[in-house]
């Protein structure tokens, strides 16, 4: 049954699985208690000491590779966060037996948008003092970037900045993540297998055109939340997961 097939959720730059906060758990329920694997890339989280990737093709690899008992029972659905979307997009174009069905989160890509539309140009200087701030600094900043809700702000933030003292994702590693979206272009052949693209009509670090402009090329459907930030899995988890469960059930019909 497809209703059964397992979701995996994949996050953006410098991110690890508990950024999910209770989304997986959220969607699961929304699902009917479908499982939910949330891996970490390279260089974030529980691989926080290895080398990311310099390239979207080694953070595919990377990821199957822990997945593999998942894997091998099947096909799974992929939920992408940003950087997570362009992961996702490469390992359903090359690899499309493994992939069930896309959900594209705020997510942009060269050659679909203006590098200045991908990252806002206003939040360049706010982006760029990332490097010399503190932990408890950066997850503030990151926070104040990405969420546009005080109180979703407020009740992350020492976790973030708990999460970034045990797992700290280098400077080195942020770059080489970098390097490897900024080389990412879209696949030659969109994939085949039913994709939703979701975006926040009021994100303040990458435009919401980018996610626009994504779906109406690859010709899926896109809905819009009107007031979260780029972060929407923190900013409305109940509204993304009624969404993906309303797309899933009408293509399951199709």
């Amino acid at each position: 049954m497809a209703l059964e097939r397992p979701w995996v959720l994949l996050r953006g730059l410098g991110r690890e699985a508990r950024h999910w906060g209770d989304f997986g758990q959220i969607l699961s329920v929304a699902l009917g208690g479908v499982p939910v694997h949330t891996p970490d890339l390279p260089g974030n989280g529980r691989w926080w000491q290895q080398a990311s990737g310099t390239s979207i093709r080694t953070q595919r690899d990377h990821l199957r590779a822990q997945l593999a008992p998942v894997l091998n029972q099947g096909p799974v659905n992929l939920l992408a966060l940003s950087l997570g979307g362009m992961v996702a997009l490469d390992w359903a174009g090359h690899l499309p037996d493994e992939v069930a069905r896309l959900v594209l989160v705020n997510t942009s890509l060269a050659g679909i948008a203006p590098f200045w539309r991908r990252l806002r140009w206003q939040r360049y200087p706010a982006l760029l003092s990332l490097a010399w701030s503190s932990v408890s600094q950066r997850e503030r900043l990151i926070l104040a970037l990405t969420s546009n809700l005080p109180e979703r702000r407020a009740a992350a933030l020492p976790y973030w900045q708990a999460w970034q003292q045990e797992a700290p994702v280098s400077a080195i590693n942020l770059l080489r993540q970098l390097y490897a979206a900024a080389r990412f272009a879209p696949p030659a052949l969109w994939p085949q297998c039913p994709t939703l693209v979701v975006t926040s009509a009021q994100d303040q670090l990458v435009d919401p055109f980018c996610s626009a402009q994504l779906a109406y090329a690859a010709g899926w459907p896109l809905q819009i939340n009107g007031h979260a930030g780029h972060d929407l899995p923190l900013d409305d988890p109940c509204w993304l997961a009624q969404t993906v469960v309303q797309w899933h059930t009408a293509s399951l019909s199709v």
